[in-house]
């Protein structure tokens, strides 16, 4: 069998105990985005997956919007990534 060489680790232990493969995260041409869809892949970054910057060269993400994502499911769980949501999770 033969393994692509990638940088990075190809699988992480999350902190509940399960494992995150890259095939968990989402097809790098996604174009819509739900909450799940977010929450895989700042998960695959905050866990070291994926850095950064592979994820926003990967998804075509600003530093911005990630960095979004980020904040809003560190402080209010996967249900802030929702969009129809939006307005009660942001920030005055």
């Amino acid at each position: 069998m033969y393994l692509k060489k990638i940088d990075g680790p190809r699988a992480v232990k999350l902190p509940d105990g399960t494992m995150m493969t890259r095939a968990d995260l989402p097809p790098p041409e996604t174009r819509r985005w739900v909450a799940s869809r977010k929450a895989a892949v700042v998960k695959a970054v905050e866990c070291g997956l994926i850095t950064t910057d592979q994820a926003m060269d990967r998804y075509g993400l600003s530093s911005e919007e990630l960095m979004a994502w980020v904040r809003a499911a560190s402080r209010h769980g996967e249900d802030a990534l929702k969009v129809t949501r939006v307005q009660k999770y942001r920030q005055p």
